[in-house]
């Protein structure tokens, strides 16, 4: 038995990427790499008992060059009696059409392409021919991005695709291994000649960068691997601590709103809290280049640095995250309505979104009415009418009860904690001199009185749970 055969053996096996009666499908180009990968699996169909099957893209980037390599690949099928599926992809339209990178576009189309298949033949996982070298490009072009560390976990052993499972079984071999395992077996394959250009990233890694690393230790790519599996290894363990303290820790109160304590996620490792960060934005996003964005994931982190004062970070996608001093909430952002002066109708309740006020004549409030709310009693005499509720304005300010001088609204907002994005919108009663008499829920001003001192009393009540 071939040296990469034992080792391929071993690798499906300690990570038990393949059970018995399987359907897999194998994805090959007719290069050296997919090509050595079908001719193993051809040898060790019996082995595994499993069926096979082959899915070739032809990408249409290299005219009649790329049609003969479907052909090549499905005469090969041929011959040793596997299914072939295949398809041509016009690449350079959709490109054209819709713009974006070339490689990203075959990636997806690819993909796409595979799904179908597997859905129609019923195959259970795909074999992608991902080796050694791939793994090192991975995790060397990662670290040119400044990603995060799941880009230095680099190619995954098996992970999930759509609904099904890729593997790849070639993980741990090189490049020169795979090689030479043709050779061996006198098995042809076709050459790809854009894989000699520098046109891509990965051809530049591959070409300049990775042969001065192997000059330094040949079993550099294997290390890479080793080192990749380490990661993941450490990473999965930790998220799962991460999980268990994020249902503890973050409490989620309708669809894409979460609260968290600042003062207990402090508390929490710094690798734990980095993990809590990830997991929230993998919840408010789908796109894992922007939940996984190392920028994005330190930005949020900041926020957690401080539970003095208030602070407001706008995220993605019309995300916003707010701390208002021991507490940091994470919400879709809402618009700000300004409130039109709106003038008051007297003895009626009057509805201001959640909130709910009463202003009007003692006499026509019986006693019940004023034991379920905390009136605020004040002379009509001692303010101009009609009254009118509007939104805070700049310099405004409130005359309070011993107090010599008046004080600012936007102090009191701070002083109360009031949320930072409701201030601009929050409710003032005002008379008709503008004189501001009360900020709704929150204070009244000096010519109010927790006590009913005549018949000609009129009252203030709100019901409201603008401040919970």
């Amino acid at each position: 038995m071939h040296s990469l055969e034992h080792r391929v053996l071993a690798f499906i096996k300690e990570h038990q990427l393949i059970e018995d009666g399987e359907k897999l499908l194998i994805a090959c180009s007719g290069g050296v790499d997919s090509m050595a990968l079908l001719s193993f699996f051809h040898h060790f169909q019996s082995y595994f008992q499993i069926e096979l099957a082959v899915a070739h893209v032809d990408h249409m980037l290299r005219g009649e060059q790329s049609a003969e390599d479907c052909e090549f690949v499905e005469e090969t099928c041929k011959t040793w009696g596997i299914p072939f599926y295949s398809c041509a992809i016009p690449i350079a339209e959709i490109q054209q059409r819709d713009g974006g990178n070339i490689q990203a576009i075959c990636r997806q189309e690819r993909y796409r392409y595979f799904e179908e298949v597997m859905d129609a033949h019923k195959c259970t996982k795909l074999v992608t021919a991902h080796h050694a070298d791939d793994q090192l490009e991975s995790m060397l072009m990662a670290l040119t991005k400044a990603s995060s560390l799941n880009g230095l976990k680099g190619i995954l052993p098996i992970r999930k695709f759509y609904d099904y499972t890729v593997i790849r079984p070639f993980l741990m071999v090189t490049k020169h291994e795979i090689g030479e395992y043709l050779h061996s077996k006198s098995i042809l394959y076709r050459e790809d000649p854009s894989n000699a250009k520098n046109d891509y990233t990965r051809n530049r890694f591959r070409h300049h960068v990775v042969p001065i690393l192997k000059e330094e230790n040949p079993l550099v790519s294997q290390h890479a691997v080793q080192i990749a599996q380490q990661l993941t290894e450490d990473d999965t363990y930790l998220m799962d601590l991460a999980k268990v303290r994020f249902s503890e820790l973050f409490n989620k109160f309708d669809k894409n709103y979460y609260k968290v304590n600042v003062s207990a996620f402090q508390k929490e490792p710094l690798a734990l809290q980095r993990r809590l960060v990830l997991i929230l934005l993998s919840y408010l996003y789908n796109d894992s280049k922007t939940f996984q964005s190392y920028v994005l994931c330190t930005t949020v982190l900041a926020l957690f640095s401080t539970s003095e004062g208030s602070c407001t970070l706008d995220l993605p996608e019309n995300f916003i995250a707010r701390r208002q001093y021991d507490e940091v909430v994470f919400e879709t952002k809402k618009k700000s309505f300004l409130m039109e002066k709106q003038q008051i109708v007297l003895n009626e309740w009057y509805m201001l979104g959640t909130m709910r006020i009463y202003i009007g004549e003692l006499t026509l409030c019986d006693d019940a009415l004023l034991q379920q709310y905390h009136p605020h009693f004040f002379e009509a005499s001692s303010v101009s009418f009609p009254l009118f509720i509007r939104s805070p304005k700049q310099g405004d300010r409130i005359a309070l009860h011993g107090m010599q001088h008046q004080k600012k609204v936007s102090r009191i907002f701070i002083d109360d904690k009031i949320p930072f994005l409701k201030r601009a919108s929050w409710p003032l009663l005002v008379d008709a001199n503008d004189e501001l008499l009360s900020i709704l829920a929150v204070r009244v001003n000096n010519k109010f009185s927790n006590v009913k001192s005549t018949v000609h009393s009129m009252v203030l009540l709100v019901d409201s749970n603008e401040r919970l």
